[in-house]
């Protein structure tokens, strides 16, 4: 493939995403699969690799930047976490190295923090922030996901995050819990909906009863005849107002770059309003961590720039 400078990958727990950059980081061609940590564990990260670049018909001299859960103590090669405060430019200097016959590639390490700020990591993450940092970028991200993470920015360097497990309980409670036969048959969430209103007020006002409130779905749905649809979006709402009000322990009141791609992405901002944010600026996931490890490339293979 022509004009192929090197090949960046977000890899994670149950997804897989690759792209094929030229010098100024645009994309050329991409792959995706559901080939994340588990899956690739068992088949080879090298052989699920390779199988993607080959079918792009990729020389070996092309160099592989990746980032995500392959770096973790259970992926490929781990990339030691970065302690905060922590500068992102440094995250380069500090890739892992992978041992590979074929290709050069590098793995970008999380970040970590300790003492009386508590424990918390992130894989990821800190790759979708790299752009807006160098951008300029200050004060608090919001990026949801599974593992949703609150970061704080100064003076160019993660000063501290906080995670928030919300997609986990999410999947967890409608999935494996008692509120199953509550939401069966529910279709996607819609942010526009009164229920999901209600749950993120009732979850912002009293944190404290999240348990309550999970167990009066069920109660709704028994007594009352509450629909799954319903049940459903006030349940992402609830989660999503307890999230927001720890958030605001952490600072979440303020202005929040809300980094986020697909349905989430509408849920935060509506969740963020009604929590009373009024300063929202949002930045596509996606594009934040193919730009950060484009970045990352660029420095770490030290490829000339071509774009102003």
């Amino acid at each position: 493939m022509a004009g192929v400078s090197h090949i960046v990958v977000d890899w994670g727990t149950s997804s897989f995403r690759l792209w094929a950059l030229d010098r100024a980081g645009a994309v050329l061609a991409e792959r995706r699969s559901p080939q994340g940590l588990a899956a690739s564990g068992a088949e080879g990260f090298e052989t699920v690799l390779e199988s993607h670049l080959a079918a792009l018909a990729l020389p070996e001299s092309v160099p592989v930047m990746m980032c995500g859960m392959v770096g973790s103590r259970a992926g490929w090669v781990e990339a030691a976490y970065v302690a905060t405060p922590a500068g992102l430019d440094g995250l380069t200097e500090k890739a892992a190295h992978v041992p590979s016959a074929r290709r050069l590639i590098r793995i970008l390490p999380g970040i970590a923090q300790r003492g009386a700020a508590g424990a918390d990591v992130m894989r990821g993450e800190e790759t979708q922030l790299l752009p807006l940092i160098r951008d300029g970028f200050k004060g608090l991200a919001c990026l949801p996901g599974t593992h949703s993470k609150w970061v704080r920015v100064e003076g160019g360097e993660v000063s501290g995050f906080a995670t928030f497990m919300t997609g986990e309980l999410f999947h967890l409670l409608r999935s494996a819990s008692i509120l199953v036969p509550a939401v069966e048959g529910a279709a996607m969430v819609d942010p526009a909906s009164d229920a999901f209103a209600q749950g993120v007020k009732d979850g912002l006002a009293a944190p404290e009863m999240l348990g309550n409130q999970l167990f009066r779905l069920r109660a709704a749905w028994l007594l009352e005849g509450e629909g799954p649809q319903a049940a459903l979006a006030r349940l992402s709402g609830l989660l999503l107002g307890t999230e927001l009000a720890g958030a605001a322990r952490f600072g979440g009141r303020g202005p929040v770059a809300l980094i986020a791609s697909g349905p989430a992405a509408a849920l935060y901002q509506v969740a963020l309003a009604l929590a009373g944010v009024a300063d929202i600026t949002t930045h596509d996931a996606e594009e934040c961590v193919r730009a950060g490890l484009h970045a990352a490339a660029v420095t770490a293979f030290r490829l000339e720039r071509t774009c102003a």
